[in-house]
């Protein structure tokens, strides 16, 4: 029994001897930038109600896209330019410095926390929850951008797993710093008001965002480079692209790609089902934090709490259930497990219906996706064009995750003034319509992205392009 276990744990965590360095510094990196993102994104939205008011946050919303677009544009234009790991040390510099700045801004006594009067002209929140929305697509969509642009199908399988569970392990040492810095022990400490308290956490945010280059120059410097290949035959369609000086797509690329080809717009789609339906969820859940609270560090305390448990428990997942799964069911079952198991956690909650219940699921929902449904959809743009990955992943990120948070918060807004029994109606058919909608869309995904493994195809090349390993889409 014990051998069999021994023999069950070595095929999940063996790791391939040229294959060891790589995963340990992409790891590593990823540890530092879900860290710093745990505490970041905790912090947005108890520090907008706190500067500008809970009522505005679906504004902030809106905002968020408009904003994010000639940012999109730019970053576009620099993917052409820098190389792919220039591009992530850059906007993980970029996001260190300007927390840096939050940090020290938070603390001023007039537009900082110290004032305690919720105000929509106070400007700090707003540019505040504009800087943390953009690291979503800034930094960490351009690191899984970069991993699987250096990463093959076959090792996906084996080391994102392990790659998540470390990223999940920053999660959980973030939140649990974050909520004992938060909690009542620290007053007595080093810290003693809220706004001291959350201009720690910024800052230590901000040097963990600032620590992301080096454990990628690190990569760089001691992998060797024909392990940084990843698919073979995107490679090589880049090489002779290179080779042409056809490499330099434009700015909208990424936008017509996500357009033009059904793969990339697939996928758009899987992000936006899953978070229309965390949005709605959300909004509950920062009420209930509210209802609990007393001040701004109780709320932020609160989401903290709630974070830690979803990090340890998708650390679980990552470490002990995505590789094996991923390896014995593939790609195309494991994205059908997803919306599967978000059909039989909102069942639960609504057949109990309680507040252990929402928080249980909203717990499990943000674990599975964290854990296991991120790593095999990142995976899916392993056998993408350079286009695909980078620039149509990062309008995917950015507008599939936005605007399906705006929806979530119309959705909230236009069924505030409901009773229970309408509310539970129409919750339950918008979530009845996008888990069938999401399943169909995993299956002819996952489908689409098997065939194109077993026949070397490449997704994402145009009609007049040719290749002897690859074909169109």
């Amino acid at each position: 029994m014990g051998s069999r276990i021994a023999q069950a744990l070595r095929s999940v965590f063996y790791i391939e001897k040229h294959e060891r360095l790589k995963v340990f510094f992409l790891t590593c990196a990823f540890f530092f930038i879900i860290g710093g993102y745990t505490i970041t994104k905790e912090l947005k939205d108890s520090i907008f109600i706190s500067v500008v008011g809970k009522d505005y946050l679906s504004y902030a919303k809106w905002l968020t896209m408009i904003v994010l677009t000639p940012a999109l544009l730019l970053y576009s234009a620099l993917v052409d330019r820098l190389r792919r790991y220039q591009l992530l040390c850059l906007y993980a510099l970029i996001y260190g410095a300007l927390g840096l700045v939050f940090t020290y801004l938070l603390g001023h006594p007039t537009i900082g926390l110290e004032n305690t009067t919720p105000n929509p002209s106070r400007l700090l929140g707003w540019f505040f929850y504009l800087f943390v929305e953009g690291y979503q697509p800034f930094v960490v969509s351009i690191f899984w951008a970069f991993a699987n642009s250096i990463t093959t199908p076959d090792s996906a399988k084996k080391y994102y797993g392990i790659m998540v569970s470390g990223s999940k392990l920053g999660g959980v040492i973030s939140a649990a710093f974050g909520w004992w810095i938060l909690s009542s022990a620290t007053s007595s400490l080093f810290v003693s008001t809220d706004s001291s308290k959350h201009q720690l956490l910024l800052a230590c945010a901000s040097v963990l965002s600032l620590l992301v280059p080096v454990w990628i120059w690190g990569l760089i410097r001691n992998v060797s480079g024909k392990y940084l290949h990843g698919y073979e035959a995107v490679y090589q369609v880049e090489k002779q692209r290179t080779k042409e000086g056809a490499s330099d797509t434009g700015v909208w690329a990424g936008l017509t790609m996500l357009i033009k080809y059904p793969y990339a717009f697939g996928m758009f789609c899987l992000v936006l089902f899953y978070e229309i339906i965390m949005a709605v969820l959300n909004y509950q859940r920062i009420g209930i934090a509210q209802e609990q609270s007393s001040n701004i560090s109780d709320v932020s305390g609160f989401l903290f709490k709630i974070i830690l448990v979803t990090h340890t428990l998708g650390f679980l997942i990552s470490l002990f259930g995505t590789t094996p799964l991923l390896k014995r069911l593939g790609e195309r079952r494991c994205l059908l497990l997803v919306p599967i198991s978000t059909a039989i956690l909102f069942v639960y909650f609504r057949i109990q219906s309680t507040q252990f219940a929402f928080l249980s699921m909203f717990v499990a929902l943000r674990s599975i996706h964290y854990g296991f449904s991120y790593p095999v959809r990142e995976s899916l743009y392993i056998p993408t064009v350079k286009e695909v990955k980078f620039k149509s992943k990062s309008w995917i990120d950015a507008f599939g995750t936005k605007f399906a948070k705006t929806t979530g918060w119309v959705f909230n807004h236009l069924a505030r003034g409901l009773d229970m029994g309408a509310f539970i109606t129409a919750q339950s058919f918008l979530f009845g319509s996008i888990i069938g909608l999401w399943m169909v869309t995993a299956y002819l995904i996952g489908r689409r992205f098997e065939r194109a493994i077993a026949n070397n195809e490449v997704i994402g090349l145009d009609s007049d392009e040719t290749n002897s390993t690859t074909q169109t889409v």
